[in-house]
């Protein structure tokens, strides 16, 4: 059965895109394989997504698997693909229910061998990315969830476990609360939110021709 999945790849400030396919083939051989030009660290997911499938009491495909991201010209990086393989994989192999909802969605976080998902870098461009191409919403580390949630009209959901991603497919796109960050409530209290303040500042002394603040506790 072939499953597709989204995530994306930030370079430099913007990202792109990756259409994540996995085919579950019937045929002998239980190898699982990653094509698409991954790097040693994107290969690597297979033996994090198989602990985390044996933690969580799923079971590895027995025949083979290939995983493709697309375009397949463009070098990926990373360890922020293993949670959309993951579910690709496990739609494929006919494990997950309501598994067609995946494509609605761009999914990005890295495994622990326990299931566990943990941060990743550029939240951001990658939310702007998925809002620009319509997608329904993205699924990130629960720890980048604000930050993703600084762009509206996009619903973005933080987990902290591939069995709470699992769970909200499952049970039709319910059970984990969408991230809804206030905008303009950021934006003010950011403007007050100093680290230093020149109230504090007790004392002004010359060091080498150089001006210096001296606050209480210095």
């Amino acid at each position: 059965m072939l499953i597709k999945t989204f995530g994306s790849a930030v370079y430099g400030v913007e990202a792109i895109t990756i259409t994540i396919e996995v085919n579950w083939l019937n045929q002998s051989g239980k190898d699982m394989m990653i094509v698409g030009l991954p790097d040693n660290a994107v290969k690597e997911s297979l033996q994090r997504i198989e602990s985390a499938f044996k933690t969580i009491g799923y079971d590895v495909p027995r025949t083979k698997v290939v995983v493709n991201l697309a375009p397949a010209d463009m070098r990926k990086s990373g360890t922020a693909f293993d949670l959309p393989i993951a579910l690709g994989i496990l739609g494929a192999s006919e494990q997950l229910k309501n598994s067609g909802a995946l494509e609605r969605y761009v999914i990005m976080g890295e495994l622990s061998l326990d299931g566990e998902i943990r941060p990743i870098k550029g939240a951001l461009p990658i939310a702007i990315q998925a809002r620009k191409e319509g997608f329904t919403g993205l699924f990130v580390p629960i720890e980048n969830a604000r930050e993703a949630g600084m762009v509206n009209n996009l619903k973005v959901y933080g987990a902290s476990h591939i069995k709470d991603v699992i769970r909200f497919f499952e049970k039709n796109e319910t059970g984990i609360a969408e991230t809804v960050i206030n905008t303009r409530e950021e934006f003010f209290n950011a403007q007050y939110d100093f680290e230093l303040d020149f109230a504090e500042v007790r004392d002004r002394k010359i060091l080498k021709g150089h001006w210096r603040l001296q606050l209480p506790g210095t």
